[in-house]
């Protein structure tokens, strides 16, 4: 099953990702603090690979499988277990 980015949209709340498999995830912005903080411009900045999304200039990666599984940006749980 091929579960790759076809496209991806933010609204002022909400990251849209529709796969091609034909489902669309909604997940709030609030799960990753860096594409909340960025401008409209920023965040339609980004490149699709086959497992997730990158924004380079946000430093931001989003892998499908982890929104699929429901997390949101994991750098913060990690700099606090350091």
């Amino acid at each position: 099953m091929n579960i790759s980015p076809k496209t991806v949209t933010c609204d002022d709340d909400n990251l849209w990702v529709e796969l091609n498999d034909g489902r669309t995830l909604g997940v709030p912005l609030a799960w990753f603090p860096r594409l909340l903080a960025a401008t409209p411009a920023q965040r339609k900045d980004c490149e699709l690979s086959l497992r997730g999304i990158h924004w380079d200039a946000l430093d931001e990666d989003i892998s499908v499988e982890g929104l699929l599984a429901g997390q949101g940006d994991l750098t913060q749980a990690r700099r606090r277990a350091a």
